[in-house]
């Protein structure tokens, strides 16, 4: 659980940093950040708390994951929702082709029309739920942010990730507990032992909990 600040504001997080952070995605970045300020509630895509702090608690936390992710090959976001991470991602990542997976249309709807407003053509909506693309395609790494515990979020997302590529998810910090349960899923496809890191981004914003798991390749 993220601590909450001080009447729910946004940390003072100074522009300047932001660029510098994002270099060249940041025009994409807050442009994507603006429509969630000004939508995202009434379009049913983040809660009204959660609008005083797209930068901190959904922007720079999904950005947190992109450093272990590949420069280039096939990203898939499963349960997209808002597109966190996987709109930040395709921002930070414009060599790579991102495919953001949602079942429900008025979020594939928003999904697609962000990533036109962003002029970001490396995106690709897939309607539908991640288990209905399972033998369909297989990525080099496939992220989420909140969607499910980790076994079912093995169950749904490892059948999308080729052999040595990586399951790269965003959880929260109690996510050790989440382990033990996730054992036989991950053993039953081929999955490695979880590695837990902690993803910092700015000073002053909240260090972000990242979960790697690689598909092994052979019997084992």
């Amino acid at each position: 659980m993220q601590h909450e600040a001080a009447g729910n504001e946004e940390p003072d997080i100074p522009r300047e940093a932001l660029i510098e952070y994002f270099g060249d995605s940041f025009v994409a970045v807050e442009k994507f950040a603006e429509r969630l300020r000004n939508e995202g509630e009434l379009r049913g895509l983040i809660g009204p708390r959660e609008v005083p702090r797209i930068w901190d608690r959904h922007i720079l936390n999904s950005a947190a994951v992109v450093p272990f992710l590949p420069r280039t090959g096939l990203i898939a976001d499963v349960g997209s929702g808002a597109g966190l991470p996987g709109v930040v991602i395709a921002a930070m990542r414009p060599e790579a082709t991102v495919y953001l997976i949602e079942p429900m249309e008025r979020r594939c709807a928003w999904l697609t029309e962000i990533a036109e407003d962003l002029s970001l053509p490396n995106i690709e909506v897939k309607r539908g739920r991640a288990e209905e693309y399972h033998g369909a395609f297989e990525c080099d790494a496939v992220t989420s942010r909140a969607v499910a515990a980790l076994d079912k979020l093995a169950r749904l997302s490892l059948p999308l990730v080729r052999p040595g590529g990586e399951m790269i998810v965003l959880k929260g910090r109690n996510v050790s507990r989440e382990i033990d349960p996730a054992r036989k899923v991950l053993r039953k496809l081929k999955g490695s032992e979880p590695e837990i890191i902690e993803a910092p981004t700015l000073p002053g914003v909240e260090t972000t909990t990242v979960v790697r798991i690689v598909r092994q390749t052979g019997s084992r």
